[in-house]
């Protein structure tokens, strides 16, 4: 088995290349998703985060407005760094359970931990390969206007808030330039997945 991890910037086309591994055979863990389930009603990370929080950030039917929420951190670094401490480790405990289900399961699988924030949450470490998924940073601006209708000052204040991608770019071990075709992607990411798939054999790595 080997595990890689798969990062870019807010519009830079990862969802699109992780879904492409997906389809080549990759196991996806993906940590929004995992994000989402442990903040659930009645999980201990839903109850820390409200303990902390508040009932303010809850939506009608009891579920944690993600929005919301996402509002009030964005101005706070102090908040911020408090969500992550409630919910960081609770990622990495369901993360680790789900790599445990697959290497029982599948010793030779390709493992992608599909995270955003990979490299604004230190979670590079332990891993075969850092993939990011790249496109300049203008593309990346007309991108999101385009994507969430927002325009350059909003679509720039969410480009801020995270590591600049050329930065990104420089961590990556392996990028793939999301910034020409759907078709020259996917030629990319496949290429990609076979490298992997060959390192996963028992006895390669």
């Amino acid at each position: 088995m080997i595990i890689a991890g798969l990062t870019g910037g807010i519009a830079s086309g990862k969802s699109t290349v992780s879904g492409f591994l997906s389809d080549a055979g990759a196991q996806v863990i993906d940590a929004d998703q995992i994000a989402r389930e442990v903040v659930k009603p009645d999980t201990p990370g839903y109850d820390a985060i409200l303990a902390f929080f508040g009932r303010t950030i809850l939506m009608p039917g009891g579920d944690i407005d993600r929005k919301r929420l996402g509002e009030i951190i964005f101005n706070d670094p102090d908040k911020k760094a408090r969500l992550d401490a409630i919910v960081h480790p609770l990622i990495f405990e369901r993360s680790a359970e789900r790599i445990a289900q697959i290497a029982a399961q599948t010793p030779d699988a390709v493992v992608i931990m599909d995270i955003p924030l990979l490299f604004e949450a230190g979670m590079e470490s332990d891993l075969a390969e850092v993939i990011v998924v790249y496109v300049p940073e203008k593309l990346q601006l007309e991108r999101l206007m385009n994507r969430d209708g927002v325009d350059e000052q909003a679509a720039m204040a969410r480009i801020r808030s995270q590591m600049p991608i050329e930065e990104k770019r420089r961590r990556a071990t392996v990028v793939i330039d999301n910034s020409g075709t759907t078709f020259d992607s996917r030629r990319q990411a496949l290429a990609v997945f076979r490298r992997l798939k060959q390192r996963s054999k028992p006895g390669t790595e």
